[in-house]
């Protein structure tokens, strides 16, 4: 595995992976230029940084002696005190080298220690289908102690009566795991409160909570869709394999192009065979053409290490963990994927989303005793601060109401400054909490949002019972927006069948939608589903940034 990640690679200028064939004793002009290189490695990873030590510039596996290897770590150590890092080895192996002396190349985590709230955060959708061990998963890592085999961890996690009857989530509920720049789980057990594991944390991953069960499946989508999850986890049990809504799910990261891994839970209940079936099942599923992916079986801190670089590298792996929430058996191999695994984004891609205006989506919407009215949801682009004047809409009428940004809060503690691809909730003070609605967006006055009731949208029906035609009502969503449209026209068509591409015209039923071309779009009505994107938006022109200002008829322009 090692081999063919780093033999055939040439150096990478960009990303965080940096070759070093020994840093035994350097110069001080020498050690300067280390540092700056060191900088600029965890500025491309966002704070982490992997240093495979050994390894020469054209990829090609050297080694060094145990004396060689001992000193290069020591300056790697001194280069990362000295950019406020800590350094954690992640594996090391021996090479076979025409030498005598034992060679080794070593693999190692640099990670920055939190400065000013700047922890990494990474936001993992958890999939699968009922009772297939989602929540007391959750329980376990968030919690820190093992479930007692009848769903005590997940207690924690449920947020209303009839879930903790049932057992079941019907909500979307986040939970968060923070790792150090030790590589050290950093989690609720210590009777930690949610802002200590913040200080403490160099990474974040919080969870998004899914609904399994299918009378719950819009609450899903709408996770899937609105809170832009980096990566997903799909939670399947061994002892009932693929069944239920496991086939929807997986369906569902692929269509928005989440890139997914897979746990298998519950192996504490099952024999050896029965696991073993359930994997093969997976890996067939998996390699089918619709699918096209690279099952990699996790079995070692080694496979953990590798399925982590290489899923961010290639959305095309697909790692599969096979795991007790009871025993705790190969719980630890799930955590080193997590502790490493980079961030889909680089330092570049989100410098250039900070400099656009502001726009922040609003997913949730609640009142707050002496807060006041507070929304929570994703910053998609720009930069937000505290005490900000923003405008928020479309209302019904299609109007832009001004507000003010009191206060922030990421992952349960304050924030000053919000930055772009970051999740938080705002306190809004007295507004009106009548007047927002789900699916609104929160923008930069200057930004003149365009908003419509009607739109066109490339899409593929993936399974419809009969016909698709004009007049057929669908539920879309395209990122926080949910709303009934009906199809006013299918292009240069009648009417669709399954499996079939066509540019549909929609129009929504209640009220016009902030919505932007290329938008990815998922819409469902009973046994029906499709997929596309926004190709066109017929813009709603109104007056003065749409401020206050409500519609006349006849305002519709392409």
């Amino acid at each position: 595995m090692w081999d063919s990640n780093s033999r055939n690679k040439p150096k990478a200028e960009d990303g965080n992976i940096e070759y070093k064939l020994k840093l035994v004793n350097p110069s001080q002009y020498r050690f300067e230029h280390l540092v700056t290189q060191m900088k600029w490695r965890l500025q491309e990873g966002r704070g982490e940084a992997v240093y495979q030590i050994g390894v020469e510039d054209n990829g090609l596996l050297v080694g060094l002696s145990e004396e060689e290897m001992r000193a290069s770590l020591k300056t790697l150590r001194r280069m990362a005190e000295k950019v406020g890092a800590d350094i954690t080895v992640l594996r090391e192996r021996e090479v076979d080298y025409d030498s005598d002396v034992p060679r080794k190349i070593t693999e190692v985590l640099v990670r920055k220690v939190p400065d000013n709230q700047q922890f990494l955060d990474l936001r993992v959708a958890v999939l699968g289908n009922v009772d297939s061990g989602k929540s007391t998963l959750l329980g376990v890592l968030t919690q820190g102690e093992l479930d007692n085999g009848r769903g005590r961890a997940r207690l924690n996690l449920f947020r209303h009566l009839h879930e903790i009857q049932s057992g079941r989530t019907s909500s979307i509920s986040f939970e968060i795991l923070g790792f150090n720049s030790k590589g050290e789980v950093v989690n609720y057990s210590d009777s930690r409160t949610a802002e200590e594991i913040c200080e403490s944390s160099s990474k974040m991953i919080t969870f998004i909570d899914l609904a399994g069960h299918h009378k719950y499946l819009k609450t899903t989508i709408f996770g899937l869709t609105s809170y832009c999850p980096d990566f997903a986890m799909l939670v399947v049990s061994a002892n009932t394999g693929i069944a239920g809504t496991t086939r929807e799910h997986l369906g569902l990261a692929m269509a928005l192009k989440v890139p997914f891994f897979i746990v298998i839970s519950k192996v504490d209940l099952c024999s050896k065979a029965t696991v073993e079936r359930t994997v093969k099942q997976l890996e067939r599923i998996l390699k089918q053409p619709g699918c096209n992916k690279l099952p990699l079986l996790v079995n070692s801190d080694d496979d953990a290490v590798t399925a982590a670089q290489q899923f961010a590298q290639s959305p095309n792996i697909t790692p599969i963990f096979t795991l007790s929430s009871v025993s705790g058996e190969n719980l630890d191999l799930l955590k080193v994927f997590l502790n490493i695994l980079p961030p889909l984004t680089n330092s570049k891609e989100q410098e250039e989303l900070m400099q656009q205006l502001t726009e922040f989506q609003v997913d949730e919407i609640y009142t707050v005793p002496e807060v006041g009215t507070v929304v929570g949801g994703t910053l998609s682009s720009g930069i937000c601060r505290e005490g900000e004047n923003l405008v928020v809409g479309p209302t019904d009428d299609g109007k832009f109401l001004r507000l003010k940004v009191c206060s922030i809060q990421r992952n349960r503690s304050a924030c000053r400054v919000l930055r772009a691809g970051q999740a938080a909730t705002l306190a809004l003070g007295p507004f009106d909490r009548s007047l927002l609605r789900k699916g609104m967006v929160m923008v930069s006055p200057e930004m003149n949002p365009t908003i419509c009731s009607v739109f066109e949208a490339e899409i593929v029906l993936l399974f419809h019972a009969t016909t698709f035609r004009k007049g057929f009502q669908v539920t879309v969503h395209v990122g926080n927006v949910r709303q009934t449209a009906v199809v006013e026209k299918i292009h240069g068509k009648d009417k669709l069948r399954t499996g079939e591409k066509a540019v549909v015209c929609f129009r929504f039923i209640k009220h016009p939608e902030y919505l932007k071309i290329g938008a990815k779009l998922l819409f469902r009505e009973g046994v029906t589903k499709g997929i596309g994107h926004v190709t066109d938006l017929q813009a709603i022109i109104t007056k003065e940034n749409g401020l206050e200002e409500s519609l006349g008829p006849g305002h519709l322009s392409f």
